[in-house]
Parts: structure tokens; sequence; C-alpha cells
């Protein structure tokens, strides 16, 4: 029954041509604008890491006095000192943790042909890669104790590695950055978080192809490399960062589950409370998000990237009623025809049947002219100059997506038209003939 549906629909799409045409065209236009900008919105605002995000925490402390705050008392700060990063550490109250800083540091090439450059630089304690499912191609990470001792080694990306070594397997092989040498002791396989959330108020970029260098935390600091991100308070002496009143690194936390946050939250208060007492700290505010808060707090997803979402949105609800419209007019000129299949016997059943189906072939024309419009609309994100720019492609999950938004879309617009056409009484329309 459904071939001979579509063959009568198709014989009336043929037969208006242009009318056709037309309603392909403005549901093409709404699906192609909508899919863009949803993209782009899912890129913005996806999960990083879905395995285990709720399980990931962001513990933060205020180093605001809180008499004199000026607004901030009830505000953690994104970054910690030193001192109370490790502190946090040591304590092992989560089943993996991690205190991270970046900075940018000249790359010295071995290989013929390549001149010096500066790359990133992620410095970081030894569990930064298993809290962080980071997956290695050759190698592994630095153990605890290696990273405690300053060993000059460090673990590679993968990008960066067919840059200097052609892909190989170059563990153990020498990297000169600056005037030292470090041991390559792992290399990556292809891993970017998007958005690179570890690394939101360390500085850089958020998203791209990742960090080039990873190297033990007690190592730069004892080689003097400077974090990008140093905002120092207080007094002390700001060239020793393991002592300076100075806030500079990340802590990520991996909770065995999340149903442990409440008990770490009490453990983070209650080392900021003994941090008061002790004169070192003045502001008992702290906070514990779990990753998707994190973002959500840090507005990772842009303002305007949301609005023009909804923007695209009303745009193809205006699309649509438009095609109702055109589907409506259809209709009208049709009425004779469907008296006299009336008339024949046809149910308003079949006529229903019939014009939700010209409904469906219109909305699967216009998804593929959507999805042509979305590929043009993807290319025109790349060309901009955001960071993310470059990341804006059409996945297999929104290719589905858009055939299912153009079959909704058009079944939406054709239910009216398809009922006006199922109540026509034939009566009427055979006096007519």
């Amino acid at each position: 029954m459904f071939g001979y549906y579509l063959d009568l629909a198709l014989r009336s799409l043929k037969r208006n041509k242009m009318l056709t045409a037309l309603m392909v065209v403005t549901l093409g236009v709404g699906i192609g604008a909508c899919i863009t900008t949803m993209t782009v919105l899912k890129l913005l605002s996806g999960d990083p890491l879905p395995q285990k995000s709720a399980r990931l925490f962001y513990p933060k402390i205020n180093y605001h006095d809180a008499a004199n705050s000026h607004g901030k008392a009830s505000t953690p700060e994104p970054t910690m000192s030193y001192l109370d990063a490790m502190a946090l550490l040591r304590a092992h109250k989560a089943k993996r943790q991690a205190a991270m800083a970046m900075t940018a540091v000249k790359v010295m090439p071995v290989k013929p042909g390549l001149r010096p450059f500066f790359t990133n630089v992620m410095m970081t304690t030894a569990d930064f890669f298993d809290l962080f499912d980071a997956p290695f191609e050759y190698g592994s990470g630095w153990s605890s104790t290696e990273g405690a001792a300053g060993a000059p080694v460090v673990v590679i990306a993968d990008y960066l590695n067919r840059k200097l070594f052609g892909g190989i397997d170059s563990v153990g092989r020498t990297l000169r950055m600056g005037s030292k040498d470090y041991r390559i002791i792992g290399v990556l396989r292809p891993w970017a978080p998007q958005p690179r959330f570890y690394a939101l108020y360390l500085g850089g970029h958020s998203y791209g192809q990742g960090d080039a260098v990873f190297m033990p935390l007690e190592t730069a600091v004892d080689v003097g490399l400077q974090p990008e991100n140093e905002l120092c308070f207080g007094q002390g002496d700001f060239s020793k960062l393991k002592t300076a009143p100075c806030r500079w690194l990340a802590v990520w936390v991996e909770l065995a589950s999340a149903g442990q946050a409440g008990t770490y939250r009490q453990f983070l208060s209650n080392y900021v409370q003994q941090q008061i007492t002790a004169g070192r700290l003045h502001n008992k505010a702290t906070a514990l998000p779990n990753l998707m808060q994190f973002l959500t707090k840090a507005h990772v997803v842009p303002a305007d990237a949301q609005i023009e979402a909804y923007v695209a949105f009303g745009f193809l609800l205006i699309c649509v009623v438009n095609t109702v419209g055109l589907l409506l007019a259809k209709c009208l000129k049709r009425k004779r025809e469907i008296g006299v299949r009336r008339a024949l016997g046809a149910s308003r059943r079949a006529i229903f049947a019939q014009f939700l189906t010209e409904a469906a072939i219109i909305g699967v024309a216009g998804g593929v002219l959507g999805l042509g419009l979305t590929f043009l609309g993807l290319w025109a994100v790349r060309q901009q100059p955001a960071d993310y720019a470059k990341l804006a492609h059409l996945d297999l999950a929104m290719f589905v997506f858009t055939f299912v938004v153009a079959l909704v879309a058009s079944l939406i617009a054709g239910l009216l038209p398809a009922w006006r056409a199922c109540v026509v009484a034939p009566a009427p329309q055979l006096k007519s003939i």
C-alpha cells in the first residue's frame, strides 16, 4: 500500500514542479541554518569526558580577605597556590588527583630542516594521564616517585612525535627544550578533549589539537619554568613558586563515585578552616563543581552561539509555517481530484496517508538540500578566527539528525493540509465537474 501512496505522491509532485521546488527550498534553507548552528553548539557544549564527567571535580578555595573582598567574599578562585594544591594532593582524599599549570618552551629539534619553535608545555603530577584517560601509543607516564624527584622526563603528543621523529616509537630519545635535555618516556595517541577543560584558567586556547608536551611539575619548577597564569597576592618572595603567595595551579580530582562529593566538600571546608586558624587564609568560601558544572560556570558556550541557535530554530519554524501554507494551497487546487477518489471508494485514512507521504518526500528532499547547505555553513564557520572554528565538522550523529529534523518538520507541516484533504466532501466536487 505504501508503494501505491508513494507513486501517487510522486506523480502529484511532478505535476507541480515549481511549487514542489519552492517547498523543498523553503524547508532546506531552514534545516541548513538549524543544523549548522546545532553542530557548532554541540561542539561547544559537549561533554569532553562522558565516561567519567560525573566523578571529576574541581576544588576551589578563596584567597580574598573576607573583610576587604570587594564583593568577592563568596567567590572561590579558579586556581590555587602551590602550598594549597600540594596539601590537597598529599591528603589523598580522592581516587586520583592532579595539579597542573601551563607554560611555553622553545623546542630545539635535531631533525634536519626543522627550525626551533615554541610550544605549550603542561606541567603536572603523575596521576594526570589516568585521571583524564589519556591513551598512550608508546611508553607510559612517570611515577609519583619520579615526579617528586624532579626527573628530567617528558611525555609528548602524537602530533609532536610525528613532527620531530616521523611518528616512530621515540621512547628513550631526547627532547631538547630551552638549554636542557629531557628523556621521552611516553607518546600519547591523538588526544584532545574539546573543550580543553583542564586548562581553561591556565592560559592558551580552549579548543584545538591539545597540549604538545607534558612534564613533571617538580621538574618544571626546579628548572625555573614560569606558569602563564601566575597571579600573586599578599607579601612574600614571588620568585619562589613553591612558597610564594601566588595562584597558578589548577587541581582536578576523581572520586570513586559522584556520591562522595559531600565527603570531599567537607574535607575541603575543614582544610580551609585550618588554614584560616593558622593565619594563611582569611575566607572560608569553597566550591566543588563537577566537570559539567565547571564548564557551565566558566561560560564555555558563548552567549552568541546560544542566541544563534534560538534564531535558527525560529527561522526553521517560519520555514515550516510557509511550507504548511504552500501545502494547503496545493490541497485546495486538488479538491476535485480528492472528491473523485473519495467517490471511487478511497477512505479518509487513505487520503490522509497520501498527503503525509507527499510531505515526507518533500522532507527527504529538503533534508538533502539542507545537508548541502549545512556543509556550506560549516565551511563558513571554519573560516572564522575563533579557536573552535577548525573543529566544526558534521559527525554521523548530526548527519542522521539532519534527516530526522527534515522528516519531523515536513510531517508537522503536512498534518493540517492532510487533514483538510481527508475531510473534503466528494458530492460538491463531483457537481462542479
